[in-house]
């Protein structure tokens, strides 16, 4: 999905979905930080996108938060 797309989606949902999804995104970026360092490479692509996403998530709680 572009991140065009992806943002988007974030600006349709409530402060509180944001809340939920940047939760959920922190515990998913513990789990592939531990596989990162048991060796799994293929998790470093994943953990960058995934870091990208929380920012915009973050952004966008603040730019609602602002409002």
């Amino acid at each position: 999905m572009k991140s065009a797309e992806r943002l988007k989606k974030l600006r349709d949902l409530s402060v509180d979905e944001l809340q939920r999804r940047e939760v959920e995104m922190s515990e998913q970026m513990f789990r592939l930080r531990f596989q990162w360092a048991m060796g799994q490479t293929e998790t470093l692509n994943k953990l960058r996108e995934l870091r990208k996403d929380r920012a915009r998530v973050l952004t966008m709680m603040r730019e609602k938060s602002n409002d």
